[in-house]
Formats: C-alpha cells, sequence, structure tokens
C-alpha cells in the first residue's frame, strides 16, 4: 500500500487517483507541499515566539496524551481551556525535575504552542490560508471550510513525548464525522527515529467510539474522556516518514500515534483542522469553541 502521492500538482489539486487512495487509507502524504521559504519563515516565526516568551506569565501547562494522567493534567487547566483564540505554550513532562524546574532549556522543553497560530501569527496566516490549502480542500469536497485550530509541536529530542493511538474526531467531534480533516506540515525530516506518524490504514471507515468534551457537572473535572477508543491491531499501524516540507493529509477518523523521540534530532511540525460549516454540524461539546474573538476563520 502506497503511502506517498508523488508532488503537489494543478496548485495542490488532488488527483483521481490520489484521492482514491486517500478515501481508502484516511491519510495521504504530499511531498513538498510547503516550499523552503514557507518552511523557513515558520521556523523564523517560532523562534521570535520563544524568544519573546516570558514564562513567568504563562501557567505551566504539562502535555501528555496518556489516558488519566491526560485527563489530570488537562482537565484543571483553564489555561488549555481558554487557547482557542490565542498563542499559548505547553511543555513536555520531561523537561521539569521533581521540584519543578526546566532540566533544559526553554527552547528544547516546549511541547507545542497553540491553538491561533493560524490567526494571530502573520507567517502561520499566510500558510494556513495560501490558495493551495483552499485548492486542497476543495478537492475534499469541502464547500465552506474553516480552521479550527493550529498548533506547532515540537516532539523534542530525547523526551517528546508518545501520542497514543486515538481519531481527531474525539477531540474535535462533528456530525457528519467525516467533516474534519487535518494537514500535518513537517518542518524538519519526520522518520521512524524521531517519531513520524504511525496510521492504521482504513480504520477511518470505523466508528468514532471516544470523545474529548467539557464536562456539564460544574462539581467535576472540566473536561473527560466519554467512551472507550475503539482497538485496533497494534500490528495494523505502519510508519509514514515525510520529508521536511511534506504535507499530510489525514481524515478525522483515521487512527494514528506517534511514538516518543528518543533520538537526538527534534520532529517540527506545524498542522491545523479543517471543519466543514456547510451541512455539518460542530459539536457544542467539544473542548475547543469558537469566540466572539475568534470565530473559526472560513478558508
Amino acid at each position: 500500500m502506497g503511502h506517498g502521492s508523488g508532488g503537489v500538482r494543478h496548485g495542490a489539486m488532488l488527483t483521481p487517483s490520489q484521492l482514491r487512495q486517500f478515501e481508502d487509507d484516511g491519510y495521504l502524504v504530499l511531498p513538498e507541499f510547503l516550499s523552503d521559504q514557507e518552511v523557513a519563515s515558520l521556523e523564523a516565526a517560532r523562534a521570535r515566539i520563544v524568544d519573546g516568551l516570558d514564562p513567568a506569565e504563562h501557567r505551566i501547562s504539562i502535555f501528555t496524551t496518556l489516558e488519566d494522567r491526560q485527563v489530570d493534567l488537562r482537565a484543571k487547566d483553564d489555561y488549555f481551556l481558554e487557547s482557542g483564540d490565542k498563542v499559548r505554550f505547553f511543555w513536555e513532562e520531561g523537561a521539569f525535575n521533581s521540584a519543578g524546574e526546566l532540566t533544559v532549556d526553554r527552547s528544547l522543553a516546549i511541547n507545542k504552542i497553540g491553538h491561533a497560530l493560524h490567526w494571530l501569527v502573520p507567517e502561520f496566516r499566510a500558510v494556513t490560508f495560501s490558495d493551495k490549502v483552499r485548492a486542497l480542500c476543495r478537492s475534499l469536497r469541502f464547500s465552506a471550510p474553516a480552521v479550527a485550530q493550529s498548533m506547532y509541536i515540537f516532539k523534542q529530542p530525547g523526551i517528546g513525548g508518545e501520542v497514543t493511538p486515538h481519531q481527531d474526531a474525539t477531540f474535535l467531534y462533528t456530525e457528519p464525522p467525516s467533516a474534519i480533516a487535518g494537514l500535518w506540515m513537517a518542518l524538519e525530516d519526520a522518520d521512524v527515529e524521531n517519531g513520524c506518524l504511525w496510521f492504521a490504514p482504513g480504520s477511518h471507515k470505523g466508528p468514532v467510539t471516544r470523545r474529548f468534551v467539557r464536562n456539564p457537572d460544574p462539581a467535576g473535572p472540566r473536561l473527560l474522556f466519554r467512551g472507550q477508543q475503539q482497538e485496533v491491531d497494534p500490528e495494523a499501524f505502519v510508519p509514514v516518514p515525510v520529508k521536511r516540507g511534506g504535507c499530510v493529509l489525514i481524515s478525522g477518523l483515521v487512527q494514528h500515534r506517534s511514538s516518543a523521540n528518543t533520538s537526538a534530532r527534534s520532529r517540527h511540525i506545524y498542522t491545523f483542522h479543517v471543519v466543514e460549516t456547510d451541512g455539518a454540524e460542530y459539536s457544542e461539546e467539544n473542548w475547543l469553541q469558537p469566540t466572539a474573538q475568534l470565530p473559526f476563520p472560513k478558508l
């Protein structure tokens, strides 16, 4: 089963064979989606943001996707809940010692920056709302796509954490569930050694059995998981390495994961999620909600 699809053509419109492959597998690699200049612009913007970061102004929020610890750490954190229209910083669990002190330079301690880079930072906005992204979404038959959220993910060398199997629709649920897609752009080579994505091809044809939702009970945690992730044979996952500048198109329903980064190389990526707003309903239970300051901007 192929994981590549040739270079980007026709302003990023998918060919019929590429569209068939995406519909069959639930993901598609588009090599050389970003130009060297675009990659450099995003890297420069990230460096500027991190250099200007005053950790004292940001409550430390440690990111992990390991089940109960994730719920405990994120669900009680208003900093996370209120990040949809802001640029906020989330830290690697392995970056702190038992006294809560950073064990590495802050530029090596951040797990991700999110969730409104696509709107608030000019370089990320230019890439996100580019003509080729619009053309790609038209290829997927989105008629009124909007960008819900964006992240710069570092996958730091030596401490970049594991991301367990999941569907993006667990966190950004729509009805129908197929009305969501992710664009995952490699700003550095991503391979098995430094934590590339792994996919279970065809798993997007299964249901969404687990949701990450706002808790209506004010006495409980702010956020919680409802349901259980549908089990997929671990042997079904295949690695999907991507070269710098490549883009992975991800169905909101396909199960994917990444391993911890135990290498000496980072794995920087920029990713954002597109939701259909015409004929699809974005769940009011989702953790992320549009705000008056930032309604989900249309592509």
